[in-house]
């Protein structure tokens, strides 16, 4: 199991490339199911989670190329069905949330789709009722078994429905488009997330041949085609890595450029970190951070009362960017309300925090106060373990901040999301080691 030590404190300065959208990149891969052609996908970030999905592609018999740095090509024209049922598949698909989107692409070209209940990060009830929800509506089977914890759907064919999603939720709005798009007849899908990565999602498969209408918004109409090609992809940067960079530099007290961030698909990030009271300047598609030497101010209410941060569907903030923000606001001038509504294990990290010298109150598993110290008391240096993704960068950006040498364990769980990230740090001035 490998290890972080940090030596903090000290102030970064450089410019950093944002890495290709984790998220999006997940569900693109799994749309390469449904077409027999070549698809190739440029800004594939090489992170554990994508390497992990990648491979399952490989044994169900997908060919898969690397073209270059970040680039590979796929080919579904020859899978191994018959790997779905295998404890291999049934073990590998665990460790991975998105794996369950393998089974909208199979469900559509091969009729069956199967899939272990799937892991990722421990933040609580992850449901799947949607995915399994909208595949019924289209016409499939659905069954479960409970000793293996295996879900499987099957259908001769699938037939185009009406679907009234009781959530917005991400994973399950793209399962059940890639689903539709080879379905008889037209879907409509209301209630859909529009997050960007579904609305490039879209545009993929149009490109490959899909009848979409209302991409960007929450109804999507769908006319089932035949047949799907080939095509190329480049995906988005990373949203959510650009803001862990944002809230890097502000705790750091740092000077930092994030470059080729792809400002209009940022949706309420810059403002929201603006209402923290972080500087941020747009050079061209580049994010500019100067160093707040004088620390930064969180804005009130009009009304005088404290600020609130909550998640909320696109074009609300993500969820996975509160984590972040709540360690920002722990050198902040003034007090935050951190409200995490889709998750009810996420803030159970701050007690970490608090161990630093962090002042949060965490006043039930969805929220907590944090009352900045205003730069003047350094976090104190500790030893701690990334529980999941986002909580470990946000306590790796609290050991970069902190007085002493930091240690954190189980790092895994931050590769699974940030692309060499100690490399990348180590350019900006980081005093980082990777040990095991």
């Amino acid at each position: 199991m490998s290890t972080f030590r940090i030596e903090g404190g000290y102030k970064l300065r450089g410019e950093i490339q944002a890495q290709g959208a984790k998220n999006e990149a997940l569900q693109i891969l799994c749309a390469v199911l449904l077409t027999d052609e070549k698809i190739v996908i440029s800004n594939i970030p090489d992170i554990i989670d994508i390497n992990i999905l990648i491979e399952l592609l490989r044994k169900l018999g997908v060919k898969v190329e690397k073209l270059a740095s970040n680039k590979m090509s796929f080919q579904a024209d020859e899978l191994n069905l018959d790997y779905l049922t295998s404890e291999d598949f049934k073990e590998g698909g665990k460790s991975l949330r998105g794996s369950i989107m393998l089974i909208g692409p199979l469900l559509a070209r091969f009729g069956k789709g199967y899939i272990p209940k799937p892991g990722g990060d421990k933040i609580g009830r992850r449901r799947l009722d949607t995915h399994f929800e909208g595949f019924v509506k289209l016409g499939a089977k659905f069954r479960y078994n409970k000793e293996e914890h295996f879900y499987g759907v099957e259908a001769e064919r699938l037939i185009g429905s009406e679907i009234l999603l009781e959530e917005a939720s991400v994973t399950g709005t793209a399962n059940i488009l890639m689903a539709s798009v080879l379905a008889e007849g037209e879907t409509s899908i209301y209630n859909a997330a529009c997050e960007p990565y579904i609305q490039q999602l879209c545009k993929m498969l149009i490109r490959m041949g899909a009848k979409i209408e209302g991409v960007g918004s929450n109804f999507l109409k769908i006319q089932g085609v035949q047949q799907l090609s080939g095509c190329e992809h480049v995906l988005l940067p990373d949203m959510i890595e650009i803001g862990s960079w944002i809230g890097l530099a502000a705790m750091t007290q740092s000077e930092i450029t994030i470059k080729n961030v792809g400002w209009e698909h940022l949706g309420i990030i810059p403002s929201t970190f603006k209402r923290l009271g972080i500087t941020l300047e747009k050079r061209g598609d580049d994010i500019y951070i100067p160093p707040h030497l004088n620390g930064y101010e969180i804005q009130n209410f009009i009304d005088g009362s404290i600020l609130t941060i909550a998640d909320a569907p696109w074009p609300g903030l993500t969820p996975d960017l509160l984590s972040v923000i709540l360690v920002m606001a722990t050198q902040a001038r003034g007090e935050v309300l951190i409200h995490q509504k889709m998750f009810e294990s996420r803030l159970f990290f701050v007690d970490k925090l608090i161990d630093m010298g962090a002042k949060i109150i965490l006043c039930d598993p969805h929220r907590a106060v944090v009352i900045g110290h205003d730069f003047k008391s350094q976090l104190k240096a500790t030893k701690m373990s990334s529980p999941d993704i986002r909580a470990g960068i946000s306590l790796l950006i609290a050991a970069l901040s902190a007085k002493g040498t930091s240690v954190i364990q189980n790092i895994d769980q931050i590769d699974r999301g940030y692309e060499r990230i100690d490399e990348r740090l180590r350019a900006l001035g980081a005093r980082i080691e990777r040990i095991g």
